[in-house]
């Protein structure tokens, strides 16, 4: 499968734009002996921490997707009982004939067709209804609300570095950001993560054989062996992460279980480097991974056509391969998607929706009750300015996979947050 081209002009409105851009430009605390594409950071307070550690292998992984730009939920699992979403959508409902794993109220889109398979077999659910628990309209502004889930503190601590806090290993490669940029909102504090566009990325620069690379190393050692200070401690730390992820570097590129993931797709370049990261079991518990523009002011389209039909078949595309390429151990990874918002339930006249509040939120794999749908559905209005209300914060559903799935507290992931039970996530 190739990933057709995005439309120009009909995914994105400036605001977006901006907040991605802020993000490829952001500040960046990198080591220059790994490779150009990956980083050890540490963004909080001094930039690097030199910490004695093991990598150890793990048995559950956390894999986050963020579809970046606010998806459109009322698309991708559709309320086809609530009969205001037929009204408020003329040109760009899925008609309910249309819709997959459809109960009395609830269906699929039928991009989504690629994942039938694991829905069926009840390791797919969708918590409708989710988000912030006050609207917030910017792309920027609600990213970093959602990733730092610790509402009124000025500490710049994300919600992934956290829970990876809890341990005390230290271990850079236990949290991984595959896609490269800046570490997320999620992942930024003061535990060590790994940024990295890709696998080979993890390595050492400046060398183009055997040879090179242990005189390079030789130098670099030379050089870096007792400097004092954060760079360093950041030094040493990135060549421990090299030796430590070389089981990945080795592992074959070629994905497993015949899996094919979509060509010149990031999403899923960034999926078949997390399932060689899991297969090689070198103690990575956390990994994230971004997937946009779902930014969509313009032609939504129908369910055959347009930008989220677009979106939704790499999206589902890259999920199913991905499942496939792990195999046997999905039954240890568990995937939870975020998005900033959602969007309006009126269409706009160009056929596209404006931001919006409320949203859904896909679970997949290990420990998932899947096979329905899950939420307190609110009702829909067919106004210009309505959304989708809130009726499940959205750290409720993570909580779930912290508590349940990593013994973690959820007081410790979600500071001053009392979760409600949704019931998505069973023990063990």
């Amino acid at each position: 499968m190739e990933i057709p081209t995005p439309t120009e002009g009909h995914s994105c409105c400036e605001e977006f734009a901006r907040a991605s851009g802020a993000t490829r430009r952001g500040f960046l605390r990198g080591v220059g002996a790994l490779g150009g594409a990956a980083a050890v950071t540490a963004v909080h307070g001094t930039a690097f921490t030199e910490t004695a550690y093991a990598a150890a292998p793990v048995d559950r992984v956390l894999v986050v997707l963020s579809m970046r730009g606010a998806c459109d939920g009322l698309s991708l699992v559709v309320p086809h009982g609530d009969p205001t979403y037929y009204l408020a959508r003329p040109g760009i409902a899925v008609p309910k004939d249309r819709l997959l794993g459809a109960d009395s109220f609830f269906g699929l889109h039928p991009a989504l067709a690629p994942l039938m398979p694991w829905w069926t077999a009840g390791q797919m659910a969708a918590v409708h209804a989710t988000g912030l628990p006050a609207p917030n309209r910017s792309h920027f502004s609600a990213m970093e609300e959602l990733e730092d889930a610790d509402p009124g503190s000025s500490a710049r601590v994300g919600w992934l570095n956290r829970l990876v806090g809890r341990n005390g290993t230290g271990s850079p490669i236990e949290a991984i950001q595959f896609g490269g940029g800046v570490p997320v909102t999620a992942l930024a504090g003061p535990e060590p993560v790994l940024v990295a566009d890709d696998v080979d990325s993890v390595s050492l620069s400046g060398y183009w054989d055997a040879g090179s690379e242990a005189k390079r190393r030789s130098s670099l050692n030379r050089l870096w062996t007792g400097v004092p200070g954060p760079l360093g401690a950041g030094a040493r730390n990135a060549f421990a992460v090299v030796d430590d992820f070389a089981p990945v570097r080795g592992s074959s590129p070629t994905p497993a279980g015949g899996a094919t993931y979509p060509r010149y797709s990031d999403l899923g370049a960034a999926l078949a480097a997390a399932a060689r990261t899991i297969r090689a079991d070198v103690g990575a518990e956390i990994i994230t991974v971004d997937h946009g523009s779902w930014d969509h002011h313009t032609w939504i389209g129908s369910p055959d056509s347009g930008n989220l039909r677009t979106m939704a078949d790499e999206f589902a595309a890259c999920l199913a391969a991905f499942l496939t390429d792990l195999g046997t151990l999905a039954s240890k990874v568990t995937i939870v998607t975020v998005s900033e918002f959602g969007r309006r339930v009126k269409e706009n006249a160009s056929q596209g929706l404006d931001h919006g509040y409320g949203n859904v939120m896909f679970l997949l794999g290990a420990g998932v009750r899947g096979g329905r749908y899950y939420g307190t559905w609110p009702g829909l209005q067919n106004t210009v300015d309505a959304d989708l209300l809130v009726t499940t914060d959205y750290r409720s559903v993570l909580a779930e996979v912290v508590t349940q799935r990593f013994g973690a507290s959820s007081a410790a992931v979600f500071p001053g947050f009392s979760p409600t039970s949704v019931g998505v996530v069973q023990p063990g």
